[in-house]
């Protein structure tokens, strides 16, 4: 159990990571806006092979160093859990440095080649778009509070019963590892922490159901398309991730209560499937959307581009900074989803202030 997360977790991260230069935006590459009749430069899809080919290749060296190093030294299993998370963001810190190195080139090429001079710019809206929409409403992300405050209400009647000591931490193996002594706080500290979370999805998704739908002037049709499925499918993941965290934390909470249901069979698999769902949910989301804007049939318009050349909001291709924006969450340049607008405080408060709750309740649990 303690060598499967870490691998499957890094071979996840190596696939995502892999793919990201062919499910990013079409007219998106390494962060740098790219008129689409040049999307297809020859310099441009060498970068992004040599960029693949250089994650998989250092990934797989760093996969054999910690296997080799597994097998051979029979390690403790928070060793392997640490190392094995040391390996996952090493393997994410070289893509990055591998990114931005990309992004260089890339903006080298893009002045190079002068594409955006001697175009006429223009600016594309389409009035309709918002009619279809398919984002689910804020209201079924209320569905996961409902259940936390029966959780709440269910762990209040069943106070007494409680063991003298609640979990506030559980290991690689399912296990709780962490105890504190019973008060009614700490025995719906992990319940509290649930909630913020499920309000934190609910701010990030009603934050981007209000953000901009942005159509390149391009490629509209090809825009319109995946702006529309990325809003979509990133609501549904959205749910669905605050559904199964949901599912995880009351099954933890109900075997504190009644501690004869804390199965080792059901302690080590319940978590390991949470987390293979989620993998798989990320993976599927990222291809669902990386792909619908790749299609052939979806021609360019010659001779265009977008009236607002967004280069100047983006730092490295990856932090947007753009007070004229009312926009909290744009679209990512390099990835499938969203980043925060940073010029916006209310963006800090949506994804900090939760995460500052929550390790208060840790804290004072």
């Amino acid at each position: 159990m303690a060598l499967i997360i870490p691998l499957v977790v890094t071979l996840v991260i190596i696939i995502i990571q892999t793919l990201l230069p062919y499910i990013v935006k079409r007219t998106v590459v390494f962060g740098v806006s790219i008129p689409d009749p040049f999307v297809k430069d020859e310099k441009l899809l060498s970068f992004k092979k040599w960029y693949s080919f250089l994650v998989v290749l250092i990934s797989i060296i760093g996969l054999a160093f910690y296997l080799i190093w597994y097998l051979n030294g029979n390690p403790p299993e928070e060793t392997i859990v640490l190392t094995g998370l040391a390996l996952t963001f090493g393997i994410m810190l070289v893509s990055m440095s591998l990114y931005f190195y990309f992004h260089a080139k890339t903006m080298q090429r893009k002045k190079e080649q002068k594409w955006v001079e001697n175009v006429k710019q223009v600016k594309v809206t389409d009035i309709s778009i918002r009619t279809k929409d398919e984002m689910l409403p804020w209201y079924v992300f209320l569905l996961p509070v409902i259940i936390t405050l029966g959780m709440l209400i269910y762990t209040a009647l069943q106070y007494q019963h409680l063991p003298e000591q609640i979990p506030t931490h559980w290991g690689p193996n399912g296990k709780p590892d962490a105890f504190t002594d019973k008060t009614p706080f700490s025995s719906v500290s992990l319940l509290l922490m649930l909630l913020v979370m499920q309000l934190m999805f609910l701010g990030i998704m009603e934050s981007t159901k209000r953000s901009g739908i942005k159509i390149n002037a391009t490629n509209p049709s090809a825009s319109k398309i995946r702006q529309l499925a990325l809003r979509k499918y990133s609501s549904w993941m959205m749910f669905v991730i605050s559904f199964l965290i949901t599912a995880l934390f009351s099954y933890f909470q109900i075997t504190t209560i009644h501690t004869f249901l804390m199965d080792d069979a059901y302690v080590m698999a319940i978590p390991l499937i949470f987390l293979i769902l989620v993998l798989i949910g990320t993976i599927i989301f990222a291809i669902k959307v990386g792909k619908t804007d790749k299609s052939p049939e979806f021609q360019s318009v010659a001779g265009v581009a977008d009236l607002e050349e967004d280069e100047e909001y983006w730092k490295g291709g990856l932090f947007y900074f753009n007070k004229n924006d009312p926009s909290i969450f744009v679209e990512k340049r390099f990835g499938v989803g969203w980043s925060i607008n940073f010029a916006h405080p209310i963006g800090y408060v949506i994804i900090f202030a939760p995460i500052i709750i929550i390790l208060l309740i840790a804290i004072l649990s």
